[in-house]
């Protein structure tokens, strides 16, 4: 009420007895509960704040909370407030929806629930972009598995069929000619030797063309799926930002002098994900540079290149071959397996280069 600061105990003594305190008091008795209600509002407004400023929307221990906000000297004394105790105030925030409170063995703790528009329709895009990145992934391995499932069926061997003997009439005589493959036989060694050998050749070809459509449709089925699977792995790693420690890049700004254009240094330390701080490779100079202020350097082939971005983001491989007329080159990915990339995915890294 008087927004006093008395320095003892004497002066707290003196204050009470001055005719200002004395004024104070008949107007706090005049009408209490409105004096409590702003001192209330005044208290959760500063704790919130500082909640939210210092702490944002993670789980923090009440206490914690309260000792940051009395170590402010003109803060509000609880004592002021309609609330006894810490415990208290911290259901109260959880009965007014204004954080999230649990209790546990080291007390309550609290979580900020920011209700700020923008904060609102941040969360909400990034709710909406993960969903429908999930949905993505999900009818991907459906294709996927449907895909799969329809390559067992088209290529599954066929198995023979067996039918049961149905008589009509049970008391009719089962009549079996036994000179039946004989005389196939004989029909056979009747036709001329030209045309049983035509005849045979004919089915082996029909036989080898059958077997290769197969193989064909199989591998078309298998490069399909692999390809879906390469798409999905570069959609999830492909990001715009591509800095990594230890990989040498080029200087491609003048806004540092030309002395500094044109000249690779190794990226030391990262600030941020769009920002580090690189030292000349042939000076002991140090310079803080954003991603936009440098580009990729490529080795000679022979040495071992790292990926920074796309679908084979922190791996490394081996360069072989550079298409300068079309920016690709060929990578050694794993054992003996070779891919074609843009080398604007890759970087050389110094320390890992093959003698």
């Amino acid at each position: 009420m008087c927004s006093e600061q008395c320095r003892d105990e004497n002066g707290f003594k003196c204050h009470t007895m001055s005719e200002s305190h004395q004024r104070q008091l008949l107007l706090f008795a005049d009408n209490a509960s409105k004096y409590i209600d702003q001192f209330s509002k005044e208290f959760s407004d500063g704790y919130l704040e500082l909640l939210r400023r210092q702490f944002g929307t993670k789980r923090v221990n009440a206490n914690k909370v309260y000792q940051d906000y009395i170590s402010n000297r003109d803060h509000l004394h609880m004592n002021a407030t309609q609330w006894e105790t810490l415990t208290d105030f911290v259901k109260w925030l959880g009965r007014e929806g204004k954080c999230v409170v649990d209790e546990t063995e080291k007390g309550w703790f609290v979580a900020y629930i920011d209700r700020d528009p923008a904060g609102i329709a941040a969360q909400e895009a990034k709710a909406k972009k993960e969903k429908m990145d999930k949905d993505d992934q999900e009818r991907m391995l459906e294709f996927i598995q449907k895909q799969v499932e329809k390559g067992k069926k088209e290529f599954k061997a066929e198995e023979p069929s067996y039918t049961e003997l149905k008589r009509e009439n049970s008391q009719e005589k089962l009549t079996l000619n036994i000179n039946l493959k004989r005389k196939t036989e004989e029909k056979a060694e009747s036709l001329p030797k030209s045309v049983l050998q035509a005849s045979k050749i004919k089915e082996e070809s029909t036989s080898k063309k059958k077997r290769t459509e197969e193989c064909k449709s199989k591998q078309s089925a298998l490069d399909e799926i692999m390809q879906m699977q390469e798409r999905a792995k570069e959609k999830a790693n492909r990001k715009d930002y591509w800095l990594t420690e230890g990989i040498v890049v080029k200087i491609v700004t003048k806004s540092l002098g030309d002395k500094f254009d044109k000249r690779k240094a190794v990226v030391e330390r990262l600030i941020d994900k769009y920002a580090a701080h690189v030292k000349l490779t042939d000076d002991n100079v140090k310079l803080k540079l954003d991603q936009n202020h440098v580009e990729t350097v490529i080795p000679s082939p022979g040495r071992v290149v790292r990926f920074v971005n796309g679908a084979y983001r922190g791996e490394t491989g081996v360069l072989r071959d550079i298409d300068t007329d079309y920016y690709c080159c060929d990578v050694e990915v794993g054992s003996h397996t070779y891919y074609m990339f843009n080398y604007h995915h890759h970087h050389y890294s110094p320390s890992q280069v093959h003698c």
